[in-house]
């Protein structure tokens, strides 16, 4: 079992700054993937940006060249650092975690989510 606990959430002016961070605890062997995604209100849930265990880096559009995903193995922690928010960012982001449990057998670990606000 994984558990992911998400902080760095909160209230920031348009084109402000935050960092997110996410530390995984439990079982942390075989973590393949850590993300972060969103959801608005009256929204799907949406892929922000991911992280390989390689450090390939994936970014939806909406955030490219503004957000910044990034970890640090040895604490098994993953952060994502945004810049430039205006209130289209404002969500719950939730950390994710891919842990490979055997060949084409995975398994999806999610944080709690932490509330991210972009308001004047």
């Amino acid at each position: 079992q994984v558990q992911l606990a998400e902080s760095g959430g909160g209230l920031v002016h348009p084109g402000g700054s935050l960092r997110l961070s996410c530390a995984a605890s439990g079982t942390v062997s075989n973590i393949n993937t850590m993300g972060w995604f969103r959801q608005a209100p009256g929204k799907q849930r949406e892929l922000v940006a991911t992280i390989t265990s390689g450090g390939s880096t994936n970014y939806a559009a909406s955030v490219k060249g503004r957000f910044t995903i990034s970890r640090d193995n040895a604490k098994n922690t993953v952060y994502l650092q945004m810049n430039t928010l205006t209130s289209e960012d404002t969500a719950v982001y939730y950390c994710n975690a891919l842990r490979r449990l055997g060949p084409s057998v995975n398994a999806n670990y999610w944080g709690q989510g932490t509330q991210v606000t972009v308001s004047s």
